[in-house]
């Protein structure tokens, strides 16, 4: 048993070094392609949520057609 600890011991020191290793600083072209894809990945976000909501009123019109509500929904939006 003692030997298995020395040989996890061992080996866990090893490979220390390349979980505290800094990576290099991006390059300029790196950090142009990491904004442009941060940017496309906002606007998408932007467009799910504008689609959801949509979804969202028109399950809640939906549901309040089937079952005769007719009270103006809450508005949640100000």
């Amino acid at each position: 048993m003692n030997v298995r600890i020395l040989i996890m011991s061992v080996a866990m020191a090893a490979t220390a070094g390349t979980v505290w290793a800094k990576l290099p600083p991006l390059s300029e072209e790196a950090k142009a392609k990491a904004a442009e894809t941060k940017a496309k990945a906002d606007d998408a976000a932007k467009k799910d949520a504008a689609q959801l909501g949509k979804a969202q009123d028109k399950a809640a019109a939906n549901y309040r057609k089937n079952k005769g509500i007719k009270s103006p929904p809450p508005s949640a939006r100000k």
